[in-house]
């Protein structure tokens, strides 16, 4: 596939930095009939809406296509829209498409816009942190991963997911294409394989008409949420950990935060 001067402008977005932009992952069609036609892109922006990356190898350290016990590298070339884009497979199922990206960093040259940060992604603590450790507050960087999931039902759709060792993410206990579905999406959230409690859990839902709707929740005691989700709407859910980078204080330019993604999303029958 050619590379675009849409995906060259995208990759050229793609560098600037995005204060707490969401990256998901975006199927064209999350139902699909085995062997057919499967295609998603990789965005990053605000509100379930934002810009398309292509496929660039030394973006991503993860990237594939997990269908029961079958785990399927994600093929592709530089520069490559959609960054997924193959066959489906042949058998039945809930096929989940994992992706981590390599990190990257981003310079925070106003302390009001990390302040602005910290309490949209729930940190009420941060800034206090901050100042206790010495850090600057002009001009200071942040490292960040993320790490995302979508769930795609191939034919019947019916599986589980499971966790992947991904450093954090969601792992869905429900089934959205279940025929027994009831209408609850049921997630847990992890954090180095262990269940994160008392996490703030932003949803982006996605109206078959385009219009979105965000709110939030908390997963309880044991990681888990549960969100009610509708027939024909897509969703994103985002959780973000905040914690010290390793190499604060390593040099000057080190980052000193380090921020990492989890995204997981998917679509509900009508």
């Amino acid at each position: 596939m050619r590379v675009s001067r849409n995906a060259v402008f995208a990759l050229l977005l793609a560098a600037q930095p995005g204060f707490g932009h969401e990256f998901w992952i975006d199927p064209e069609d999350y139902t699909v009939a085995p062997g057919a036609a499967l295609t998603a892109h990789l965005r990053n922006g605000e509100d379930f809406k934002g810009i398309t990356l292509a496929w660039f190898e030394n973006r991503f350290t993860r990237f594939e296509l997990v269908l029961g016990d079958s785990v399927i590298p994600v093929q592709g070339r530089a520069g490559d829209t959609p960054a997924l884009a193959t066959t489906a497979p042949e058998a039945e199922g809930l096929l989940v498409v994992l992706h981590e990206t390599a990190p990257s960093q981003l310079t925070y040259k106003e302390w009001p816009k990390f302040l602005k940060f910290a309490a949209h992604k729930d940190f009420p603590n941060a800034a206090a942190d901050h100042e206790a450790a010495g850090w600057p507050k002009e001009g200071f960087r942040e490292s960040y991963t993320r790490h995302a999931k979508s769930l795609i039902a191939i034919g019947s759709g019916a599986g589980e997911d499971r966790a992947f060792g991904l450093a954090t993410e969601f792992v869905a206990l429900s089934n959205p294409y279940e025929p027994a579905f009831d209408g609850e999406m049921r997630v847990r959230v992890l954090y180095d394989g262990a269940p994160r409690a008392d996490a703030q859990v932003e949803v982006f839902e996605r109206a078959p008409e385009g219009a979105v709707t965000v709110s939030l929740t908390r997963t309880d005691s044991e990681g888990e949420a549960s969100v009610p989700v509708k027939p024909g709407h897509s969703y994103l859910f985002d959780a973000v950990v905040l914690r010290p980078s390793p190499e604060a204080g390593m040099e000057d330019r080190a980052p000193v935060w380090e921020t990492l993604w989890a995204a997981l999303t998917f679509s509900v029958p009508e």
